[in-house]
């Protein structure tokens, strides 16, 4: 509709137009000199409607044409009216889908923290049960070493003790002046200390003409040696486990000739 032009004819109006004309000429042709008033008035008034008959159709159609531009103009602005309500629905359909992406999102986050902090509770919690149990652990064994230590320095002591006896009787043995003795005594302390040197228990002795050292070696007597003083013979054997030094060996200070000797 609004690309259709005026249609409105033109001869009934040319028509009209010559029509009129002629009755005016032929009023002017046969009337009064001058002429009347009502022939004025006829003339005037076909002259007159022949003017408008002859008008009419281009203001019709002028005015046809003008309606049309209007109507396409409101075409042409529904048009795009119906568009921007496209676009708007578009528009409200993404912000309606992203005030529930964001919905979806927060709920995602808020699930994301609630699982972080049960992690890191739980995190807590086992990291707090693997810290007793490596302090029980460690009071545990802790424990067992100072048992293991007592019982391994209880029978160090024992098999010392054990040695100590085996020496006295190869002194006894040398004292008595057997030989059978005391080579059968002799070879029970080789045995012995043999037995004990596989366990990491070596027994040390002074050895004669050396320098006293107290750190190396204890007498008998309270009052320590002077500096000069040095080893003769060893009394009592002393005893390393493992490399360190359990107990000194018991020596007795070689006196100096001509020194008296001490009651």
């Amino acid at each position: 509709m609004t690309n259709e032009k005026s249609r409105l004819p033109w001869w009934p109006f040319l028509a009209a137009d010559v029509l009129l004309l002629g009755v005016a000429g032929f009023i002017w042709s046969q009337g009064h000199r001058p002429l009347l008033w009502w022939e004025a008035f006829l003339l005037i008034a076909c002259a007159g409607s022949a003017a408008w008959c002859f008008l009419f159709p281009f203001l019709r159609r002028s005015e046809d044409e003008q309606s049309l531009a209007q109507a396409r103009l409101l075409s042409n602005a529904l048009e795009q009216i119906q568009k921007i309500d496209q676009l708007a629905a578009q528009v409200s359909g993404a912000a309606s889908q992203w005030k529930e992406f964001q919905a979806h999102a927060n709920q995602a986050d808020g699930s994301a923290k609630s699982l972080a902090g049960t992690i890191a509770a739980e995190s807590k919690a086992f990291a707090e049960l693997l810290q007793k149990a490596s302090d029980a652990e460690k009071t545990h064994l802790r424990t067992e070493t100072e048992k293991l230590r007592r019982a391994e320095m209880d029978w160090l002591q024992v098999v010392i003790h054990i040695l100590d006896h085996a020496a006295a009787l190869q002194q006894a043995a040398r004292h008595s002046g057997q030989p059978a003795l005391v080579e059968q005594v002799g070879q029970f302390q080789s045995n012995c200390r043999e037995a004990a040197r596989r366990v990491g228990l070596t027994a040390v002795a002074g050895r004669e003409g050396e320098p006293f050292d107290p750190n190396q070696h204890q007498v008998a007597r309270k009052t320590a040696p002077d500096g000069n003083a040095v080893v003769g013979e060893t009394l009592v054997p002393g005893y390393t486990f493992q490399g360190q030094l359990v107990r000194r060996p018991l020596v007795a200070i070689k006196e100096p000739a001509g020194a008296p000797v001490e009651a």
